[in-house]
């Protein structure tokens, strides 16, 4: 039988992926067709619940009744406009968590490429570690955010690598480059990682790797309700 339903929440096309994804590995449906204004239409063996739908569903999407009015919603998305601000509180929290794993993952590949170049290849030059410890650090966020994606959404590994990549690629750059400019005023690009002073610059590096990125992230995650990582 045939179903039909409005979602909210999209913003994006990892989000429509990754709710189809969640709905197609039910055995009672069939086919899913799902857009970005919030249109779903799906194909069951049987009639669903609302409530297996919403459980079904990664968390920070609401699942209504019903085919959307795109007028309203163009009309309400249009007001709400003019309304944002720097101010809440709860999206500065989930911001905030969000650039944490995004740090942790920059953090990983970065530190530990410098580290590596380093000790084995010690005459590299300096600009080369920076453009190599940007790229692994850059690789090392988006595994671990294809982890925490495929954990948390029961999500196949090839989607959620698709979902990583395609996350706040602009936020990973300006981090990378960020922690990496950081650690090269403090050091000027000659502390070995056996110096303390290496592990001195790390601190402030990370801070600031951590700052720069998150009024962005607040940004995205309080004008469209919601953030895919």
């Amino acid at each position: 039988m045939k179903m039909h339903y409005t979602i909210t929440g999209i913003h994006c096309d990892a989000c429509v992926t990754s709710i189809k994804e969640a709905l197609l590995s039910s055995n009672q449906i069939n086919d899913v067709v799902l857009d970005k204004t919030g249109k779903l239409e799906l194909q069951t063996t049987e009639e669903l619940e609302l409530t297996q739908l919403q459980n079904r569903i990664p968390s920070g999407y609401i699942i209504h009744e019903g085919k959307p009015n795109l007028t309203q919603q163009h009309d309400h998305h249009h007001h709400q406009e003019p309304d944002f601000h720097w101010k809440d509180t709860t999206v500065w929290k989930r911001s905030a968590f969000n650039t944490l794993n995004c740090l942790i993952g920059c953090s990983i590949g970065d530190f530990g490429m410098i580290i590596f170049l380093q000790a084995y290849y010690p005459e590299t030059a300096l600009y080369t570690q920076m453009i190599l410890a940007v790229i692994a650090g850059l690789c090392t966020s988006i595994i671990l955010e294809t982890i925490i994606i495929r954990v948390r959404e029961n999500m196949l590994w090839m989607k959620a690598l698709k979902v990583a990549f395609g996350m706040s690629f602009i936020s990973m750059v300006a981090m990378e480059i960020t922690m990496n400019l950081t650690d090269f005023m403090i050091t000027g690009g000659r502390a070995a990682f056996s110096d303390p002073m290496y592990w001195f610059a790390f601190i402030p590096a990370a801070v600031a790797g951590f700052l720069v990125p998150w009024p962005y992230n607040y940004y995205k995650l309080k004008k469209y309700r919601m953030a895919c990582h």
